[in-house]
């Protein structure tokens, strides 16, 4: 029998998503969070073929910010709370009396602001991955796209994505799919969320600067860190198989160039511009800005940069 976990305070307060798409390193940097064990980890409540509490939940639910129904409210409550238990969620925890909570999600994109209004005092962070890697990714796990449940949600075409559906519906290739998903679970939170709403985190920059990617993790916590922090570096999380073969932090950012075609890159720049997601970013590997509600700089600061 295994042993209880213990919440010494139940507060939503206490609780840290780290929500993501599929394959973007909401568990990887959520263990980094965790590097001291000082959370209880709950690996991704939000699936409700796994957690009975939120079984009226879709898949990827998508909630409109101002809905306070509480068949929706009062599970996600129990959820930052810490009051869900059971195999799934608790399968990588390795604390079992704890005062905070960190939580590793990739189907919550489509509610953060919902989440937000709901728990202000909840901490947030948005994490993202360049839509090729994560698409790739996905793709070489075979995992399913989903677009057919996201265009059977009413309100997310009523809200955002109606006048884009002729487009996703002609998607050609699994490729393609893959990164609509991506958009569709990004593009709600850019048009949703203000500044100031979360923390905006990019899985490159754990890569490649991951002092400074820690430095603003950390800061939004509002917590201290020591060097031992960046031996969980060293530990990405639920690597695919391709993944394990490019252990090295570079490569795990640009290894998808060598696996997807020139015409590919030009068809998911073309994808990324429809939803306006081209702000984060392009051909390149790395991001192309921390912050997405900062006005573009006009073509003389861009020149002179």
């Amino acid at each position: 029998m295994s042993r209880p976990i213990i919440d010494l305070d139940s507060d939503p307060s206490t609780a840290v998503l780290v929500a993501g798409t599929g394959r973007s390193g909401t568990a990887w940097v959520s263990n980094i969070i965790n590097y001291a064990n000082e959370y209880r980890y709950l690996f991704e409540p939000f699936q409700p073929y796994r957690t009975q509490e939120i079984s009226n939940f879709r898949y990827r639910q998508y909630m409109r910010p101002d809905d306070t129904d509480p068949s929706f409210v009062l599970p996600a409550r129990l959820v930052l709370s810490g009051a869900i238990h059971n195999p799934w969620v608790d399968r990588y925890n390795r604390r079992l009396i704890s005062r905070r909570r960190v939580i590793p999600e990739i189907r919550a994109n489509l509610m953060l602001k919902w989440l937000r209004n709901q728990f202000p005092k909840t901490r947030i962070i948005w994490l993202l991955r360049h839509p090729i890697a994560d698409a790739n990714s996905r793709m070489r796990l075979g995992w399913k796209d989903h677009l057919d449940e996201l265009l059977s949600q009413e309100a997310l075409l009523d809200d955002h994505i109606g006048p884009l559906r002729g487009e996703i519906m002609r998607a050609r290739t699994e490729f393609e799919r893959q990164l609509f998903l991506w958009c569709i679970e990004n593009y709600v939170p850019l048009r949703q969320l203000a500044p100031g709403d979360v923390h905006i985190a990019f899985y490159e920059n754990f890569c490649e600067r991951p002092k400074f990617e820690i430095d603003r993790l950390f800061h939004y916590l509002e917590r201290p860190y020591t060097r031992a922090i960046f031996n969980q570096l060293r530990r990405p999380a639920l690597l695919s198989r391709d993944e394990t073969q490019a252990i090295r932090r570079h490569d795990l950012v640009e290894n998808w160039r060598a696996q997807i075609l020139p015409h590919q890159i030009e068809r998911a720049i073309e994808i990324l511009a429809l939803f306006g997601l081209d702000v984060f970013y392009g051909e390149d590997a790395m991001p192309k800005r921390l912050d997405p509600w900062a006005p573009k700089p006009s073509a003389h600061e861009a020149t002179h940069a």
